[in-house]
């Protein structure tokens, strides 16, 4: 399968994420500039950290009008697997793929740090080689991943199982004072009503390789990788 890695001008985790997926896990890739308008070409789409457009604005709210987004819009629409990573969670936001918002972390620091995920949803394409209430240990590193949104959208997304991650205790237990940024109800991430758009804010390309901290963040990619296969076959 291919994956296309969507680049904007300011994006600085492209190399990681084609590394995961490509020099670890064995998949095609290639980079996907902002200005281009045709995805057809690839099975799965990321959208991965950095600080497209220099996060003027608001982070991703540029970056949301790119060529390439409205391609991303209709890749989705026809099921096509996208993952917004970060910065890619942000755009996706901005975009209206996903819905809420990502702000200013609550202790206004940016903090680049290794945290745990608890999987609340091991049944989406990118988590279903994961089990419900499993730990991930994956960095985050961003200054705006404190998930916010109205009452009801939260309601929403609870009761529809569109929380994927929380932020957690090694055990697995979520608490305020574990929580990194302020994020409601701990939210690290979610999957759109379709559930094959996700976004997360910490980093799971930089959690590829035991070498430099552990590999949890592959269950993400190989989740993918499996459904797609499995639809490709």
């Amino acid at each position: 399968m291919k994956f296309g890695i969507v680049v904007f001008p300011g994006t600085w985790s492209e190399k990681d994420t084609h590394h995961a997926v490509n020099g670890v896990l064995g998949q095609d890739a290639e980079y996907i500039w902002h200005g281009d308008e045709a995805l057809d070409q690839y099975d799965a789409i990321v959208l991965p950290g950095g600080f497209s457009y220099g996060d003027f604005l608001r982070c991703g709210a540029i970056a949301r009008f790119s060529p390439v987004m409205e391609a991303v819009r209709n890749f989705a629409d026809k099921g096509g697997p996208v993952v917004g990573i970060c910065n890619g969670f942000q755009v996706l936001c901005e975009s209206g793929l996903l819905p809420g918002v990502l702000m200013r972390n609550d202790h206004l620091e940016f903090r680049c740090i290794w945290t745990d995920l608890k999987v609340e949803n091991d049944t989406t394409m990118f988590t279903s080689t994961a089990t419900k209430g499993q730990t991930l240990h994956i960095p985050m590193s961003h200054g705006e991943g404190n998930y916010q949104a109205d009452e009801a959208t939260i309601e929403k997304l609870e009761g529809n199982g569109q929380v994927v991650f929380r932020y957690a205790d090694a055990a697995g237990n979520v608490t305020p004072e574990i929580n990194p940024n302020g994020s409601i109800n701990n939210i690290a991430g979610i999957i759109n009503e379709r559930g094959n758009v996700m976004g997360m804010m910490p980093h799971p390309e930089k959690a590829s390789e035991k070498l430099i901290g552990g590999d949890d963040g592959n269950v993400i990619f190989k989740s993918m990788i499996e459904n797609i296969v499995a639809t490709l076959a």
